[in-house]
């Protein structure tokens, strides 16, 4: 069953007539009103669903579906997912016994000829967003929820949090959690020995959630 506290966190929210006709009584009546609502970004035409058990031990959040999620329909299917996958692996935990969503359900980009190109959502469209993202993971229930970057971590604190500073073991209100780096920030980084260090302190970061976890 969903811990009351959680629950009572996520009803404190001031309902939004755009989210919601009525109280979910499930994560898949919650899943057919996000997929049936119109996007609050620009860009994506359809939301991407969290994925994964409930009951998980561990959950990840990420910031928003990319090109590959929305052409797909599924969570961490591109780039950033396959090294998501791969930390996963390293770090002795099955990504099918983990639960994965993001903290904005659609695709914000922009369009430069035949490409889509990735936009940071605002504070404001996290917000819009954060209500649906803390009901989810109270049907969903896991032991720990581990913040994958900082729009992540905004959404679940409800307020922007430095990674830099925060990384670690995080209180999100009622939520036990974990905050660390994006895999699209490791991408990113052009120096090899940069982007192999980083990765192994990634790796790092899902041991102990997962020891935090149990």
């Amino acid at each position: 069953m969903p811990k009351t506290s959680t629950r009572a966190s996520a009803r404190s929210l001031p309902p939004d007539e755009l989210f919601h006709a009525e109280e979910p009584a499930s994560l898949e009546a919650l899943n057919a009103i996000i997929a049936h609502s119109k996007p609050m970004v620009r860009g994506g035409k359809r939301a991407v669903l969290g994925e994964g058990p409930i009951g998980a031990e561990l959950a990840f959040v990420g910031e928003q579906p990319g090109d590959q999620e929305d052409l797909q329909g599924r969570p961490f299917v591109g780039p950033a997912g396959r090294l998501l996958d791969k930390a996963l692996t390293e770090a002795g935990i099955p990504r099918e016994d983990t639960y994965v969503t993001n903290a904005v359900k659609h695709f914000k980009y922009e369009e430069r000829g035949k490409r889509r190109i990735h936009q940071k959502p605002t504070m404001g469209e996290i917000k819009h967003y954060r209500w649906w993202l803390l009901r989810e993971l109270d049907f969903v229930h896991p032991r720990l929820v581990v913040a994958l970057g900082g729009t992540a971590a905004a959404a679940l604190a409800g307020a922007p949090v430095a990674i830099g500073k925060s990384r670690g073991k995080y209180q999100f209100g009622d939520i036990p959690g974990y905050v660390t780096v994006h895999p699209s920030a490791i991408l990113r980084m052009r120096d090899h020995d940069e982007r192999e260090h980083a990765f192994n302190d990634f790796i790092k970061d899902l041991k102990t959630a997962r020891k935090l976890a149990h």
